[in-house]
């Protein structure tokens, strides 16, 4: 195999080049490149609008790369120096057009040949810039900011690696904090993609990878929402069942749910857990594993029998109380519940969950409570939750809601029906 070469400029040689391309395309070009280590097509297709100067960050379609003081400030020149002439980063000189990608190589080779750089390429000063990274930081940092994978960084970055050798394997002592919002973000985002569909069977019902990749369509069953596992019946979730009906609708004719597009055949299991690590390491998640996640789901699952059990015994249950009684964070409990009440397991009563059927459901308690001053000519507060079987606490603002809208009155602690004057 023929040797990976990357040349590196000179620094010197380069801060020259910048100086003498004050604020044109090519400096712009440039500096994207070695500074931010953007590829081409980035370069060309990036907007202001993906330039965040408050937190400095270039915000990419696959990534987030911070940016150093330096070019925050510079970008910001520039873009003074434009007056919102375009909302397209680089633009020609001469018409402020946006440029082909075969102007803006021509551009970077121009102004490193006249420094003397004409061994170095424009991909040499993103390669620089990666080199750079990985002489301050560590390889999971430098994939999340550069979207280069972990086997690239092996393959072509190996000498340069503090380690010598990526490693995907993670050891600790605790278990993973997992930020649901995040993997939540992920996967929508992500969808169908093989990491994507990898993440949502993992993450939401639980499978294991050596399931994943043998998954056949055959088994599952969208008409009635489960998968039939050889030793198993897994429902689906909600989310899970809009993606399996995307990605069977885009290959209706696929014997496996996941198929390397190459070879035809189911993913083989090494390539698909490297292909989620890259991505959950993009996402900033370096300290989560499929295990993690598998975890997770039983946790969930588990946790929902515990909740059930709960609400038998004490009729609501809060957030607060979920997250004592599983031993789980603010995020996870209100996700849980939330989860719960979508799936019909759980009736929301403002901020207390009750057992489906179990209590008078929100968008029927105004209708109730007409129906009982009818017939009863008034109630108090007390009577009022003994209809709708919540408690007395949450009764005064629906009362007050009904009262504000002109359906009752209230006279001392008695609420009546509006009479007509």
């Amino acid at each position: 195999m023929q040797e990976y070469v990357i040349n590196r400029p000179e620094k010197g040689a380069m801060d020259q080049i910048l100086q003498k391309n004050s604020y044109n395309a090519a400096e712009t070009i440039l500096r994207l490149a070695w500074q931010a280590g953007l590829l081409r097509d980035e370069i060309q297709h990036l907007t202001w609008a993906q330039i965040d100067f408050p937190y400095r960050q270039i915000v990419l379609p696959d990534r987030t790369v911070p940016i150093s003081e330096e070019l925050v400030d510079w970008l910001a020149d520039l873009k003074d120096h434009r007056n919102g002439c375009s909302e397209t980063v680089v633009l020609s000189d001469r018409d402020r057009k946006p440029l082909t990608p075969q102007s803006i190589s021509r551009l970077a080779r121009t102004a490193l040949d006249k420094e003397g750089q004409t061994a170095i390429r424009l991909i040499d000063l993103r390669h620089d810039f990666v080199l750079r990274q990985l002489e301050e930081h560590d390889w999971q940092y430098v994939s999340r900011i550069t979207g280069v994978e972990a086997a690239a960084l092996n393959l072509h970055f190996s000498k340069h690696l503090r380690e010598k050798k990526v490693s995907t394997r993670i050891r600790r002592e605790e278990p993973a904090q997992i930020d649901e919002f995040s993997l939540w973000k992920l996967v929508q985002t992500e969808r169908t993609t093989p990491a994507g569909v990898t993440l949502w069977l993992t993450w939401q019902l639980g499978l294991r990878l050596e399931e994943i990749v043998a998954l056949k369509w055959d088994q599952v069953d969208l008409e009635q929402g489960s998968l039939h596992m050889p030793d198993r019946t897994v429902s689906l979730t909600s989310g899970v069942h809009s993606v399996l009906k995307d990605l069977r609708a885009a290959s209706p004719d696929s014997v496996y749910v996941l198929t390397a597009p190459r070879s035809g055949q189911p993913y083989d299991r090494v390539r698909l857990s490297k292909l989620v690590r890259t991505l959950l390491i993009r996402a900033g998640m370096d300290n989560v594993t499929l295990r993690d996640l598998r975890l997770d789901c039983a946790a969930r699952t588990g946790g929902e029998d515990q909740v059930m059990a709960y609400l038998r015994k004490h009729q609501s249950v809060t957030r607060n109380q979920v997250m004592e009684l599983l031993g789980v964070s603010k995020t996870a409990a209100y996700t849980r519940l939330k989860q719960m009440a979508k799936r019909g397991k759980l009736t929301q009563v403002g901020a207390r969950y009750y057992l489906k059927g179990n209590v008078v459901p929100p968008e029927r308690q105004a209708e109730a409570i007409l129906e009982y001053l009818a017939k009863e000519g008034f109630a108090y507060r007390q009577d009022i939750a003994r209809l709708l079987r919540i408690d007395p606490g949450q009764c005064r603002p629906i009362l007050q809601k009904m009262v504000a809208a002109g359906q009752i009155i209230q006279k001392r602690q008695r609420y009546e029906l509006k009479r007509g004057e």
